[in-house]
């Protein structure tokens, strides 16, 4: 916030952090917020050095660490069943935003948003809901009560907190299942990467007050999704990656 300010200046600042989930819809809004979690890789990593209990590849997976492989394969499918339900979307309803696309600005989002989400799921799935699951050994608790966690930390309404807490059900399951983070992290980057390309074209904006519609059918895509990638992911040997970590620790 130091930087941004001495940068921008402190209205522009003020714009940035009081101005909910709208501030998405310009680049420096989306920039400021992604680098603000971003940050929590390097936390939680400092934090792991300092208490000295556990190493920090074991917030993001039981298999030895990161699988950057598994992460790549788990983007294809949500990424594109993602772009083609906002694209449906625009055609229905049409579109409400407004364009401002850059290719530095596409630079960054791909930089940045993978991060993003990945810092959330680092501390989310990872933290918190291995956390929760050392303290009462119910893996079932411990997916609950991160996503309670996950949601009232999102500041949309009242609807759009139910749509965070289904995501972080979905995101807290697939990161049990899997026994790592890659899955829930290439699902949350598949989205918030498409509405992020959707919102640079101006063909969609970010609200912090999702409508009812809206929301129920998002829950509904989600949790067909979330099935969609439990079945790749069991019956067949696209995630080959995971038995052959296990195998090795």
């Amino acid at each position: 916030m130091v930087v941004f300010g001495a940068i921008y200046g402190e209205s522009a600042m003020d714009i940035i952090t009081g101005g909910g989930y709208e501030v998405l819809n310009t680049n420096l809004g989306e920039i400021f917020t992604d680098l603000s979690v971003i940050v929590m890789i390097p936390a939680l990593y400092i934090a792991t050095k300092i208490v000295r209990d556990r190493p920090f590849s074991s917030y993001a997976s039981s298999r030895g660490g990161w699988n950057f492989k598994l992460y790549l394969k788990a983007l294809i499918i949500p990424f594109i069943a993602l772009m083609v339900f906002q694209g449906i979307d625009v055609v229905i309803n049409g579109a409400d935003g407004t364009y401002h696309f850059s290719i530095l600005f596409l630079i960054a989002s791909l930089i940045l948003v993978p991060l993003q989400c990945t810092a959330e799921e680092f501390v989310y799935r990872g933290l918190i809901m291995q956390t929760f699951g050392s303290w009462f050994k119910i893996p079932v608790l411990a997916i609950v009560l991160q996503a309670i966690i996950f949601s009232v930390s999102h500041g949309y309404n009242s609807l759009g907190l139910v749509e965070v807490f289904v995501s972080g059900l979905i995101f807290g399951f697939l990161t049990w299942k899997t026994n790592g983070i890659e899955v829930s992290s290439a699902m949350h980057t598949a989205n918030n990467f498409s509405i992020s390309l959707f919102i640079m074209f101006g063909l969609r904006s970010a609200t912090s007050s999702p409508q009812f519609n809206d929301v129920v059918i998002s829950i509904v895509f989600d949790i067909i999704l979330c099935a969609i990638m439990y079945y790749v992911i069991m019956k067949t040997d696209w995630f080959s990656e995971i038995k052959e970590d296990t195998q090795n620790t």
